[in-house]
Parts: structure tokens; C-alpha cells; sequence
């Protein structure tokens, strides 16, 4: 980054804003639960709550430095190019500091980036997710402050990239195209093809091996490719890599399906000209999230709760783990999507962030029940706990008189 104002590190000022983050998103009944052994039973609920969930270093990281620079510029005017994490709880809590948001209006709604309104002097956060190569330049040069929250894992896969694009090879994606990661990682390839999953990587493979309607394949994957993507030169090498929050057994499917397809199409002489291995850049923590739920549903459990932001890639994942298993799951984002009474607002597994919700009444039941609790890596305690508290308040009521 050519920015002299370029920084990555911070200010030197976590131990000064440690208290205030603890005191607004640490606390309640979550360290009661993790010394109980991750078990935790008031009235007729039992909770299991998952042995690892909500803050990961990189989000921690990433709400320290915003709280760092907020201190460090106490009259600047501060800009981040997106929601710094996938929380509501914590995006909101940034705006009552100041912050201003480049990618919503007024309204809170989505709009396109205008960079050209940040004025000479002021301060520029990039969020946890980071920030494509375009947004990049147009900060460049500029007399602009930059602090750059990128997380590592991130900035791992970028460089993985990196690598295919030094190779000419095809980077293939795998991750949701219109998440502020993906959308990144992709600005940092010349060439590139998101897929969303399983299915989909299939479908390119026959594609490699069997051909087909070069019209078909770009209109389904329409949003999803570099420009002037061509099927039939453009899928001769690649290379797989990877939304860092996406299901890391997915991930691994994918690379050995590609892997197999160049294999078969290529022979085993000539693989390494067609296809480069991604190694592990499924971020640590987003693995740590996923084996705990895989380890929660293994209890006998009534119901699982699957706390975080509706756009949060991670927390979806962890919920699709639950529905997976055959439990019924609700993800919500905070305490506000239960009741009024014996009712819960939350969000499908396939429902886009912004809706159509859910609304299921009678959902808790009054006999005794064990609930799965969990959260996603943007979630602080604090909603968890808030969440929990509402849950046996909920069930005491459904049991008085």
C-alpha cells in the first residue's frame, strides 16, 4: 500500500480499550457456563453450550483496532468500507462512536461505495473481511489515514491466490460471490469462478471433462465469474481456494474433485501443470466453531439456538451442522427475535440476510428440555447470555400457575 498513513497494527492502545470492549460484550452467564463444564441447568432447561463459539481472535482483533482508532483520532472523521464483523450488536455500537458506514445509506441499506466522499484528512477503517483491489486504489495517494483490519486468514488466501495468478492458473472459489470476502479474495485474480458448493464444483467438472454450452455455464454462473470468462480455455488450469468461513469438508471435496477431474482429463504426468493443490486456508477458528457444533449434536438434545448476524457466512454454516443432524435449529441474532410470548422469529437456512424470516410460535417447549446453545465468530457472550436469559424466563413463565 503506497498510503504512508497505511496501518495494520494499531495505535498501541488495547490494554486502554480492553475495559470498554469487556464491559460491552463479555459478561453475563457464559463464564458461570464454561466453568461448569459447558453444562449449565436453572428450572427444567438444561443448556450444552458449545465448547468453542462466538469472538475469534481475527473479529477481536479487528473491534480493538476500530475502538483503538476511534481513540487515537478523537476528532477526525472516520469511515469503514463495511460493516467491520457481521454483528449487529457491535456495527451498531460503532455508529453511537462516530463511525461512519461507505456501504449503507441513511436507511441502513445497501448501496454502492462511493470512496470520493471520504475527505483529505480523514480516516479510512477496512473491516475484518477486507477490502477489494479497486477500493484499495482509490485510497492510495491520497491524504488519507488507513487502518487495515484485514484478518491473517484472509490475507492467507489472498496469497494463495496470489500463486495461481503468478502461475496463470484459474483460481476457483469456493464461497458465497456477493460476500464482502469473496468479493476481495476475487479482485485479487485476473481470472477467476465462484462456486457455491458441492453441486456446483460437480457441475463444472462435467463441464471440464464432457464439455458442453458455453451459454448455459456463463448464464449459471453469472455473477460468479472474472470478465470475459471463457469455459473452454479458461477451466484448462486451476487452482482451488476458499471463502475462509465456509465448511472446511466441503472445501476439501471440492479441491480433491478438481484434482481427480485434471487427473482424468490430463493424466497423472501432466497434473501439476493442471491444477495447483490450495493447502489449508479454512481459518482456525471457523474449524474450532464447526468440530464443537459437530461435538454439541452428539448430545441429546431437544433444540439447538445458533447465535449471529443473518449475514454471517460462519454462523449459517454452524446452523446448517444442526439442521444436518436432524435437529430443529433456530438462527437468530439476538434476544429481540423471541416473543413477544411462546414465539421465535429466526432466519432459514436458505433465506437471504435480509429475509423472509421465520415466525414459529409455541417453539419452546414447557416439560423439561435440553437446548444446544452456540454462536458464530462475530458474536459477543453478551447476546448469548442475553439470549439464554430470556430462554428460561420464557420457560418459567410457560410453567407458572
Amino acid at each position: 500500500m503506497a498510503n504512508p498513513s497505511y496501518n495494520r497494527k494499531g495505535f498501541g492502545l488495547k490494554d486502554q480499550v480492553r475495559p470498554e470492549i469487556v464491559a460491552e460484550y463479555d459478561g453475563g452467564l457464559i463464564p458461570q457456563i464454561r466453568e461448569q463444564g459447558y453444562k449449565y441447568q436453572r428450572g427444567n432447561v438444561t443448556v450444552h453450550l458449545a465448547e468453542a463459539f462466538g469472538f475469534c481472535w481475527g473479529v477481536d482483533r479487528a473491534v480493538s483496532m476500530a475502538y483503538e482508532t476511534r481513540r487515537h483520532y478523537p476528532d477526525k472523521t472516520i469511515w469503514i468500507t463495511n460493516e467491520i464483523i457481521h454483528n449487529p450488536m457491535v456495527n451498531a455500537k460503532l455508529k453511537e462512536m462516530g463511525i461512519k458506514f461507505l456501504d449503507l445509506d441513511e436507511q441502513d441499506n445497501p448501496k454502492i461505495k462511493d470512496l470520493g466522499i471520504v475527505g483529505e484528512g480523514d480516516v479510512v477503517i477496512l473491516p475484518a473481511f477486507g477490502a477489494a483491489v479497486k477500493e484499495m486504489e482509490a485510497l492510495e495517494n491520497r491524504d488519507i489515514a488507513i487502518v487495515d483490519t484485514t484478518c491473517p486468514w484472509v490475507a492467507r488466501v489472498w496469497n494463495r491466490v496470489a500463486k495461481y495468478e503468478n502461475a496463470n492458473f484459474t483460481a476457483i472459489i469456493h464461497g458465497k460471490y456477493a460476500h464482502e470476502e469473496t468479493i476481495a479474495t476475487a479482485s485479487r485474480a485476473h481470472c477467476y469462478l465462484t462456486v457455491l458448493n458441492l453441486e456446483e464444483a460437480q457441475w463444472v467438472c462435467d463441464y471440464i471433462l464432457h464439455g458442453g454450452d458455453k451459454a448455459v455455464f456463463l448464464a449459471k454462473f453469472e455473477h460468479a465469474h472474472s470478465l470475459n470468462f471463457d469455459p473452454d480455455v479458461d477451466l484448462e488450469r486451476v487452482g482451488v481456494a476458499n471463502q475462509t468461513t465456509m465448511l472446511q469438508g466441503e472445501t476439501e471435496q471440492i479441491g480433491k474433485l478438481f484434482e481427480r477431474t485434471m487427473l482424468e482429463k490430463y493424466g497423472p504426468q501432466a497434473l501439476s501443470e493442471h491444477y495447483m493443490s490450495a493447502g489449508d486456508t479454512i481459518c482456525n477458528a471457523t474449524q474450532e466453531r464447526q468440530d464443537a457444533m459437530l461435538k454439541l449434536v452428539e448430545e441429546p438434545l431437544e433444540l439447538i439456538i445458533v447465535v449471529g448476524g443473518f449475514n454471517s457466512s460462519n454462523t449459517s454454516h454452524l446452523h446448517e451442522i444442526g439442521l444436518r443432524q436432524g435437529f430443529r435449529s433456530y438462527h437468530i441474532d439476538s434476544p429481540n427475535r423471541i416473543g413477544p410470548g411462546n414465539r421465535i422469529e429466526h432466519k432459514p437456512l436458505e433465506a437471504s440476510h435480509r429475509g423472509p424470516f421465520t415466525v414459529e410460535e409455541n417453539w419452546l417447549p414447557a416439560h423439561p428440555v435440553k437446548i444446544g446453545i452456540t454462536s458464530g465468530a462475530s458474536t459477543p457472550d453478551r447476546v448469548v447470555s442475553e439470549i439464554l436469559e430470556k430462554v428460561f424466563m420464557l420457560h418459567e413463565m410457560l410453567n407458572a400457575g
